[in-house]
């Protein structure tokens, strides 16, 4: 299939073939004709399979057939409002909405925490048709009378899995008491669990229901190997097998933000460029190293598992679990930074005695053993046994126990201390897109 008979105007086509995409990956060829139509939709697609084109472009398509609408003072009303859990998520959607929509007489803008707010106040007040944004800061601009969202036509949430993992759900629904209730909406989610069901059944009418991966599955493309290592050999393994794989572009997951920090300023220490990215970084900072990350220029990124939640990066060869993650869900999308869209990828997990429970659920949860080996001089100590793991005020014990202040482990693994997330996109306070172009399959 090419993108040519999806139905999509011309001046979109153009723009796609502009960034060198042909033709749609799976979650776009079913996504698109179905946005079209004007009904709701549910989509499941894992990380990386092209999720943001699926409603960008077929949004982009249905606000272009029409004229503007328009305020009483003849400014441009919001007719699309896209919400997404973090600030780096947000500005890659905006992205793609102003790459694919470049021939379009349509405009957008970016909304996120973390940055002073007359700037966007000043974008607002001179129109715009699509508002990407995070839920904390969106509100903020509805308490001041900033933002008018009555003229919504179409209201996409994405990353809804992440939303809920966040604490958003209040936000959620207050937002949705502030567009109409006559609108099409779209819910994306990498997996589907009971609780989006139950936001699905708030937010959807009668929607159409595309899943084009297993629930909870890794892709297939990506070689998932487990090392076997000691608790305090893990750093200068990792420095080993950047130094031997001659590594130029790998991203590191650990749980904790101070843990990223000292990761990086090992790293550093050991002469490979590092830098951690998490909520506690400013804006200026993440975005710089992400940047710097995606253009190659840095070849070691550190992040936990929010901060990385809006990583696009075409042909990324290496993720590696510096720590696994404590929810099985976290280590699906931690992996699927790489794999993309039909490219290959190595997702390698350094695991020690403490972790042998995290990497059990893991392998429960995709259904299939993930090779074990070790590097010698790097093995578990004979006499090192395991010891439970503290997150914040959680402790996760051997076998599984779990105590502590009543925080859930999927705060746990954000490094949240049990507290709710913020109101800026940042997540814990304390604490997707289409295929490679090599491949010609799918635009971001």
């Amino acid at each position: 299939m090419n993108f040519t008979d999806l139905g999509l105007a011309e001046p979109i086509l153009r723009a796609v073939r502009e960034q060198g995409y042909e033709n749609p990956t799976p979650i776009q060829a079913q996504a698109i004709p179905a946005v079209l139509k004007g009904g709701d939709l549910m989509a499941g697609a894992q990380t990386g399979t092209g999720k943001t084109a699926g409603f960008t472009l077929p949004l982009l398509h249905r606000l272009a057939a029409h004229k503007p609408l328009r305020d009483s003072r003849g400014r441009v009303s919001i007719r699309a409002l896209i919400l997404t859990p973090t600030r780096e998520l947000a500005a890659q959607v905006e992205e793609s909405v102003r790459i694919y929509g470049k021939y379009l007489p349509l405009s957008s803008m970016v909304m996120f925490g973390g940055v002073g707010m007359q700037p966007q106040i000043d974008r607002l007040r001179k129109g715009v048709d699509i508002l990407v944004a995070t839920p904390g800061r969106l509100l903020d601009h509805h308490q001041q009378g900033t933002l008018d969202l009555s003229n919504v036509q179409v209201f996409v949430l994405d990353e809804a899995d992440r939303m809920l993992d966040m604490g958003f759900i209040h936000d959620i629904k207050k937002v949705l008491a502030l567009v109409p209730v006559k609108k099409q909406s779209l819910l994306f989610s990498a997996t589907f669990n009971d609780d989006i069901k139950a936001l699905a059944d708030r937010l959807l009418n009668q929607p159409a229901l595309i899943e084009v991966a297993r629930r909870n599955a890794a892709a297939e493309t990506i070689a998932q190997r487990v090392v076997m290592t000691g608790r305090e050999r893990k750093k200068a393994l990792l420095a080993q097998l950047i130094r031997e794989g001659d590594w130029h572009q790998v991203l590191v997951f650990t749980r904790m933000k101070h843990g990223a920090n000292r990761l990086a300023e090992y790293l550093c220490q050991e002469g490979i460029e590092a830098m951690a990215i998490h909520g506690n970084k400013s804006q200026g900072a993440r975005t710089k190293a992400l940047n710097e990350f995606k253009s190659g220029a840095l070849p070691v990124l550190v992040a936990t598992d929010i901060a990385a939640r809006g990583i696009d990066i075409d042909q990324l060869p290496h993720v590696v679990n510096f720590e696994l993650p404590n929810v099985p869900e976290d280590y699906v999308h931690r992996i699927g930074r790489t794999g993309r869209a039909g490219a290959q990828g190595e997702a390698l997990s350094l695991v020690c005695r403490d972790e042998e429970i995290f990497l059990r659920d893991i392998e429960k949860l995709i259904k299939r053993e993930i090779p074990r080996d070790s590097v010698p001089g790097f093995e578990p100590p004979a006499d090192e046994k395991a010891e439970p793991i503290v997150l914040g005020r959680m402790t996760i014990g051997v076998g599984g126990i779990r105590r502590g202040s009543g925080s859930s482990s999927r705060n746990g693994s954000n490094g949240s201390n049990g507290r709710p997330a913020s109101r800026d996109g940042r997540g814990p306070r304390s604490a997707s897109a289409p295929g490679s172009r090599n491949s010609r399959s799918g635009p971001r």
